[in-house]
């Protein structure tokens, strides 16, 4: 039976653990009409969903952060368009972006971020003990992000002496969070794209097989008909890096920064040629590599057979 205009309010129907903070603000934008439609599509959520005529489950999720900008669980928010559908498939009992409560009863478990101080590895072994499924979230928990830019100094004193000057702070070498647990799935990207989590976390629902393209941006720069950036004189990772970002940068005449790792068997000898004969330097390509750690191997063989420091 539909809801009346009258009967509830909107906290009441979410109750202490959903995202009421983002939710409340939209209706700063909405009429009454559409603040009953709004109420009677949460009140399905809570509803019994089925795929086929089979019984779904809502599997508990909680998210939790590094070190990083967050920016990967602001981009769920940021998807309000299909946010009730996103959370009609699962049950968040932890969303620091979106929820004061903090539950430790979860099956999946979302990390965003980087390994810096000791007590986030000591965090991550608490997680993997607790949940079924532990989900790698953006670049810096798939690969150590733009945080791991400063290994490359191998001095930690000097950098920290260089950013925080007499300040003590506790901080190591950047790591990956499969570093030091098992990692199930890895969703790539910095930020990552909310329709490819949505797509992921439909799949695991579903118990369906979650794949990430085999083929590089290039595929999907050439797809979406953009002037190939090294014409236009910018260098560009698209050849060597894994698609499924619908080439965002690119589409944006911004040169792809290799932010989603690499393309699997990316041919990296023949990026250097193709740096090489667009007048790119040997170092610029190398900073671009470098930038969220997805290259890190080829970083250290190229800079190996030079006889630098890595």
């Amino acid at each position: 039976m539909p809801l009346s205009k009258n009967s509830q309010s909107l906290p009441a129907v979410f109750g202490s653990g959903v995202l009421r903070i983002t939710i409340c603000s939209l209706l700063l934008m909405i009429d009454i009409e559409s603040y009953t439609l709004l109420l009677n599509q949460v009140l399905e959520m809570t509803e019994q969903k089925a795929f086929l005529g089979v019984p779904l489950t809502r599997p508990k999720v909680a998210f939790f952060e590094l070190s990083s900008c967050e920016g990967c669980q602001l981009q769920l928010l940021n998807n309000e368009a299909t946010l009730l559908d996103f959370l009609s498939l699962v049950e968040i009992v932890r969303f620091r972006e979106g929820m004061k409560e903090a539950g430790d009863d979860y099956e999946i478990a979302f990390v965003e971020g980087s390994i810096t101080r000791m007590d986030e590895e000591e965090l991550l072994r608490v997680i993997r003990s607790q949940a079924r499924i532990v989900v790698a979230l953006g670049s810096c928990a798939c690969f150590g992000g733009v945080n791991q830019l400063k290994n490359r100094f191998n001095d930690l004193e000097w950098v920290k002496k260089e950013v925080y000057g007499s300040f003590p702070i506790e901080t190591q070498e950047v790591k990956p969070i499969s570093a030091v647990i098992k990692v199930d799935l890895e969703i790539y990207g910095c930020p990552i794209k909310k329709e490819e989590v949505e797509r992921i976390v439909t799949a695991l629902v579903l118990g369906e097989q979650v794949h990430h393209p085999q083929y590089p941006v290039c595929m999907e720069c050439k797809a979406r008909e953009n002037i190939c950036l090294f014409d236009l004189g910018e260098p560009c990772l698209g050849p060597v890096t894994r698609a499924g970002c619908a080439a965002w940068c690119p589409s944006n005449r911004l040169g792809c920064w290799g932010c989603r790792g690499p393309a699997p068997e990316a041919n990296l000898a023949q990026l250097q040629i193709i740096m090489e004969e667009r007048g790119v330097s040997r170092e610029r390509m190398i900073d671009r590599l470098e930038c969220f750690g997805g290259f890190a191997g080829f970083v250290a063989e190229v800079k190996g057979k030079k006889g630098e420091s890595i």
